[in-house]
């Protein structure tokens, strides 16, 4: 009679196996959060770079009044050299109120939308040149101007444009 010789991972080997499987997985489950962390802040730091990029180009179509330096934007409604905050959803929709209420057009929003950023748009006037800071926070009901509470993110971006 022949003897049969048949190959099998000992009970050992196998427990070392899933041991290392498992560790190896418990990684990958750890690092999940701050994968799921990092793809929210960059999606929200790219929606606010966005609405920086809208509003800068609002300032930048706005035509000035006959005779003086000033002018208020189509869009979003901004007089230029007076300061302003605004407030947008996810999908870039304005509003003038936290509630998400009323465009900058006075037409009421129905329903709401809900606010997700806080624009807020200051102005120094020099000669021909204006300045603007625009600065575009997330969650929007921070207030910029007191030290608390300290924003989930921000981005502000400080431009000039001839008025002449």
């Amino acid at each position: 009679m022949k003897k049969l010789l048949i190959s099998a991972f000992s009970l050992i080997e196998l427990t070392l196996a899933l041991g290392v499987a498992a560790c190896c997985l418990m990684a990958v489950f750890d690092l999940m959060p701050v994968g799921v962390q990092t793809n929210r802040n960059a999606t929200s730091q790219t929606l606010a770079t966005d609405i920086l990029a809208a509003v800068d180009a609002d300032l930048r179509a706005t035509p000035k009044a006959a005779g003086t330096w000033t002018g208020t934007s189509s869009a979003f409604r901004i007089p230029i050299g007076t300061s302003k905050t605004l407030y947008f959803d996810s999908e870039g929709r304005c509003s003038t109120d936290l509630a998400g209420s009323t465009s900058p057009c006075g037409v009421f929003w129905s329903p709401p939308i809900q606010t997700r950023y806080q624009a807020r748009v200051t102005f120094s006037l020099t000669g021909n040149l204006t300045y603007a800071d625009l600065k575009v926070g997330w969650p929007p009901t921070f207030v910029q101007t007191s030290p608390a509470p300290v924003p989930s993110g921000s981005v502000e971006m400080f431009f000039a444009f001839d008025r002449r």
